[in-house]
């Protein structure tokens, strides 16, 4: 299990580790960057022992200071939260973390301190460089932030996101007939990654400029999840040191470079789609209800520059893509070692849905065991098991420990979702643990009780994410389309990983083949009732 895998992080010394990221320099410049160095990690040493005015000292944590922690990182905050406790910290160069590992902290300090915690790092590979002080899950407050998330909630609310229901649906009816298509009405194997990928991308493409790809092999899907990896990949919470040693932030570093790239990628891919939704508005097509469209109706009014519009749209719609389809694909590498599990879901789909159609979203609250699936695959294998960290804008004193102001709060989910007293025997995969809970993820992110709620997988608190009800809906229709249409087999002579994971800050598996066995005699007839459109 993951418990058992050893520990990886930053080994040998700091400056070793970060000589490895910097290009070939000459003597003027190296002699530069070692003294901004050894400037930048003076303050540590007079920070060692930071305190409050009371002399209240900061959260237990390692001694060491570290440049960034390399892959697998949730095993070491697990290690750590072990052996310091629920709430621990730890130095990242020279910012501060402090990591929750405990639902009822954080609800403590997301929820009900939440003016405090609520803020996000100004960080300069995701901030500055990537998306240009310009983004809506990943901005600190203040009046860009305000503007781009009214905007952007504007398609994220329960009452927006129903609008799109038929888009989602014949989406996941797209996804499951290119299963059955592709893998020759399952006598051969298929890796279902860019099928996930095309399924997540297509239906924020439809709610963010009101067109879809055509296939997955479309360049547009390849670029997409190469674009959301990188993101993931250049700005989670300890994913480099150029967030956490400033020196580095002026020197030509490779980690900076590929920033720069993707900023200018996000405007090349986006502002293109951009410019030609407004280029069929201009010609007199009709263009459906979508983000792009809003921005063009209303982009005077509000003042919004021609990059606010680019990374407006480009955020909104990674930010559906990622998740979605590594969600799907953990289910996808899960499923095929629990063929009890595939069975019960298939009598409960046979008894509530029948053989005659496919499951749709009012059949959601008539079937609590797909719904129970969902809830554990989120559970188990979180697309990211440190979501989007959270800061806090003032000095705060909980429970004896000092958490100074801009401080990076960081959710420590693989512990929180390993919790033996919330969830028995955690690093088993089972879905009956959440039989009995009807609530969806958003209602559930509401209780009272930090204990009882399914999981933490969407974050907590002001800034959990927006875009929760769309990934539900998305989720819950492609699972039980897939449920309902095959039995899905591993290969026997390709083991699935379930432990190694392709990506830092978000999570995909490593690439694997199952066979999609179709389930009855009605899946051919509902899968040729099902036509590709165009956009």
């Amino acid at each position: 299990m993951l418990s058992s895998s050893p520990v990886v992080y930053s080994s040998g010394p700091v400056l070793l580790t970060l000589l490895n990221l910097v290009n070939t320099y000459t003597v003027t410049n190296l002699s530069i960057f070692l003294v901004a160095l050894v400037f930048s990690f003076l303050p540590y040493i007079f920070r060692n022992n930071l305190t409050s005015d009371k002399g209240t000292a900061l959260p237990p944590g390692p001694p060491l200071r570290y440049a960034f922690l390399r892959k697998y990182p949730e095993r070491v905050l697990h290690k750590w939260a072990s052996t310091y406790g629920p709430l621990f910290s730890v130095w990242m160069g020279n910012q501060l973390f402090v990591v929750i590992s405990d639902p009822k902290i954080a609800k403590d300090l997301l929820v009900t301190q939440g003016a405090i915690f609520s803020s996000r790092k100004n960080y300069f590979m995701k901030n500055e460089t990537i998306l240009a002080g310009r983004a809506l899950t990943g901005s600190p407050y203040g009046d860009k932030w305000r503007q781009h998330r009214r905007l952007a909630m504007q398609f994220l609310t329960p009452k927006a996101v129903a609008s799109f229901d038929h888009v989602l649906d014949y989406e996941a009816s797209i996804l499951v007939r290119s299963l059955y298509n592709e893998s020759k009405q399952g006598s051969l194997p298929l890796d279902a990654a860019a099928y996930c990928g095309r399924y997540a991308l297509n239906n924020m493409l439809m709610i963010s400029f009101g067109t879809r790809t055509d296939s997955s092999s479309s360049p547009l899907v390849e670029r997409a999840i190469e674009h959301a990896m990188e993101f993931m990949e250049l700005t989670g919470p300890w994913s480099n040191a150029i967030d956490f040693i400033p020196a580095l932030q002026w020197i030509p570093t490779r980690m900076r470079s590929r920033g720069r790239k993707l900023h200018k990628d996000h405007l090349d891919v986006y502002g293109d789609m951009y410019l030609a939704a407004k280029a069929r508005m201009d010609s007199g097509e009709i263009v459906p209800e979508c983000l792009a469209r809003t921005l063009i109706e209303t982009g005077e009014k509000e003042k919004l520059d021609w990059e606010d519009m680019c990374m407006l749209t480009a955020v909104f719609t990674l930010g559906g893509v990622h998740s979605t389809s590594g969600l799907l694909q953990w289910f996808l590498a899960l499923i095929p070692s629990y063929p009890d599990i595939q069975a019960k879901a298939h009598e409960e789909l046979d008894r509530v849905v029948g053989r005659d159609q496919w499951p749709h979203v009012e059949d959601e609250v008539r079937l609590p065991y797909i719904r129970a699936i969902i809830k554990e695959v989120q559970r188990i294998h979180s697309p990211s098991w440190m979501g989007t960290p959270h800061c806090s804008t003032e000095d705060f004193e909980y429970n004896g420990m000092f958490i100074p102001k801009d401080t990076v709060i960081v959710l420590n989910l693989f512990t929180m979702h390993h919790n033996e007293e919330r969830y028995p025997d955690p690093y088993t995969f089972n879905p009956d643990r959440y039989l009995g809970d009807d609530l969806s993820c958003a209602e559930s992110a509401k209780l009272g009780d930090p204990m009882k709620r399914d999981h933490w997988a969407f974050g907590g608190g002001r800034r959990i994410c927006p875009g929760l009800v769309v990934a539900e809906r998305e989720l819950f229709l492609a699972i039980s389309r897939i449920l309902w249409t095959f039995n899905v087999h591993a290969l026997p002579t390709e083991p699935i990983s379930l432990e190694e994971y392709e990506g830092m800050s978000g999570r995909t598996p490593m690439p694997f083949r199952v066979r999609f066995e179709p389930q009855h005699e009605g899946v051919h007839e509902a899968v040729a009732g099902i036509e590709e459109l165009s956009c």
